[in-house]
């Protein structure tokens, strides 16, 4: 069973190191390889903060937008390097994520909502045009001075092929073990030893942190943006959808979801959206109907399902 599980993850990593690690030398298109790695990274952050502690962070691009801001604003004025940029940046998402900790004493819908009106906040802080001294306001953010497209795309096949490796060695320690219980039951969790606060809390600071980076990353890469486009809801959703599509709490599953996806979004949804919010919207409702736990228990299913056959052949 070890075997199996371990055969997985090393499978896991490696099909992030080709489809993106290897991708561009056979697909020229790579603004798509680059934000199909940057979804997949976010997905892997709430997969951290949802699949291991059920807290489902709708404003979960609050921080990937601080992340953008807090990097850029290092390399413009302080004139730091773009990777130690981008290590600020997640550092900037880490301290919004602790400002924002009392968010974790709501929970369910309460807790959801308040992520996603703390993003909102914190969107309309930063593009204030009294915030122009600092932020530059609505006006947006050029980084064409730094800017390096092969060595931003590297930098987030990095951080994705890392974040992924985070969630593997969360299944198996003694803390993601922790984060799971107190998840599936807090109250026992806490009787039985566990500092519920304090290890939910450093999962939600993991998590923005994720977040700061990925967005840093990105607002490198693309050299100009404005508020509005690091701020998008639908960064969240996209990163939600893609972890419940394929199977929180699993390393595999942000990656299943991203790929299936965000590859239907690009081959269709780019050219004929009506198609793509219908098969979406199909997609989504077939995953609540039938597949609850994402595409990933499909196969632990049909293991299952094997392995039971298995057994009544050497039963007969």
């Amino acid at each position: 069973m070890r075997r199996q599980g371990m055969i997985l993850q090393v499978s896991t990593l490696l099909a992030v190191i080709l489809l993106f690690g290897l991708g561009p030398f056979f697909y020229d298109n790579e603004s798509v390889l680059f934000e199909g790695m940057m979804y997949l990274a976010l997905a892997q952050g709430v997969n951290v903060l949802y699949g291991f502690t059920g807290y489902l962070p709708f404003g979960y691009v609050g921080f990937f937008g601080a992340g953008a801001y807090g990097a850029s604003l290092a390399m413009l004025d302080w004139h730091v390097s773009p990777l130690f940029g981008v290590l600020l940046g997640g550092l900037t998402a880490a301290v919004v994520g602790l400002i924002l900790s009392p968010l974790l004493r709501l929970s369910g819908a309460y807790f959801a909502i308040g992520s996603l009106a703390a993003s909102q906040i914190i969107y309309y802080i930063v593009s204030n045009p009294n915030m122009q001294s600092l932020t530059n306001g609505p006006y947006g953010i050029d980084l064409s001075s730094v800017f390096n497209d092969v060595f931003s795309y590297f930098t987030m096949f990095a951080i994705a092929l890392l974040a992924t490796a985070f969630v593997i060695y969360l299944r198996h320690s003694n803390f993601g073990m922790s984060l799971l219980a107190l998840r599936d039951d807090p109250v026992s969790a806490s009787m039985s030893g566990i500092p519920v606060l304090r290890i939910r809390t450093l999962a939600w600071l993991v998590s923005a942190f994720m977040a700061g980076v990925v967005g840093a990353t990105y607002g490198w890469h693309i050299s100009v943006f404005y508020p509005n486009s690091v701020f998008n809801l639908t960064i969240s959703i996209f990163a939600i959808v893609f972890t419940l599509f394929g199977g929180r709490a699993t390393a595999v599953g942000p990656l299943v979801g991203t790929v299936l996806l965000y590859g239907v979004y690009t081959f269709i949804g780019v050219s004929s959206p009506q198609y793509f919010q219908l098969i979406y919207g199909l997609l989504i409702v077939a995953l609540v109907l039938f597949l609850p736990r994402g595409v990933v228990s499909l196969f632990t299913r049909i293991k299952a399902g094997t392995r039971k056959q298995g057994g009544d052949v050497l039963a007969q």
